[in-house]
């Protein structure tokens, strides 16, 4: 199993940055892929940013050059430094992984608890 945690939410004026980290703790796994999905309300969950085990890096258009998505592998966590904040950025942001469960060589999903972000105009 696969615990994530994440931190870093807050409200920010426009203009504004902050910066989420997911951490990943357990036993037995290798992450393939880390992703930063969101979901403001009343709209379904979007990929924002993913990376994948080689470090290749994808954003979805609206966030591309203000967003990064970068990790530290010794500690298992990955990062999300969003600048130049939009209040259509507002939504709760969610950590995922893939990960292969060694004992079982099997891929699993696995969420964060999701960390509010609000953009005031």
């Amino acid at each position: 199993q696969v615990q994530l945690v994440e931190s870093g939410g807050g409200l920010v004026q426009a203009g504004g940055f902050l910066r989420l980290s997911c951490a990943a703790s357990g036993r037995g796994f290798s992450i393939n892929a880390w992703g930063w999905y969101r979901q403001a309300p009343g709209k379904q969950r979007e990929l924002v940013a993913g990376i994948t085990s080689d470090g290749t890096t994808n954003y979805v258009d609206s966030v591309r050059g203000r967003f990064a998505i970068f990790r530290d592998i010794a500690k298992n966590t990955v990062y999300l430094q969003m600048n130049s904040l939009k209040p259509e950025d507002t939504a709760v942001y969610y950590c995922n992984v893939d990960a292969t469960l060694i004992r079982s060589y099997s891929n699993q999903h696995y969420w964060g608890q999701g960390t509010q972000v609000t953009v005031s105009s």
